[in-house]
């Protein structure tokens, strides 16, 4: 049975919601300079980064790629487009269950300060948009030689 207590705009969804992420970020133990908006938020994005740089996932299958605008503007990376609702056969059909979101998407991405906005990659294969930013490498301290 699907109560409104487990639906995952409810408050109470809102609030498991929370208490996982909050949860997975503490036992992580790494702070971390990139920020994004709670799950939830479609598309579902997963960032990571490696050494060299920084990677975003957006799973957006059945999208047009030319249709999807991906912007980096002072370390904020921003995709952006429409997932329109597929034509039914019937205009007379009724849903029960819609799962798929239609509509307009804006996502940001807060980014760390050390990624290099010169070189960024984006391509999108079988439902999923990859978009890796190069970083630069970590500056060394510079030994001061006293005299």
């Amino acid at each position: 049975m699907y109560t409104l207590l487990t639906h995952p705009n409810s408050l109470f969804g809102q609030f498991d919601r929370l208490q996982r992420e909050l949860d997975e970020f503490l036992s992580s133990g790494l702070p971390s300079s990139i920020r994004s908006v709670a799950s939830g938020t479609q598309p579902q994005i997963n960032v990571g980064r490696t050494p060299q740089s920084v990677e975003v996932y957006a799973f957006a299958p059945g999208l047009d790629a030319s249709k999807i605008e991906v912007t980096l503007d002072r370390g904020v990376l921003r995709l952006a487009g429409e997932r329109v609702q597929a034509a039914s056969s019937n205009e007379r059909q009724r849903f029960y269950a819609r799962e798929r979101a239609t509509g307009r998407f804006d996502r940001t991405v807060s980014l760390p300060d050390d990624i290099d906005p010169d070189q960024v990659k984006a391509s999108y294969r079988d439902g999923v948009l990859l978009v890796s930013i190069a970083r630069r490498e970590a500056e060394q301290p510079k030994r001061i030689a006293i005299q």
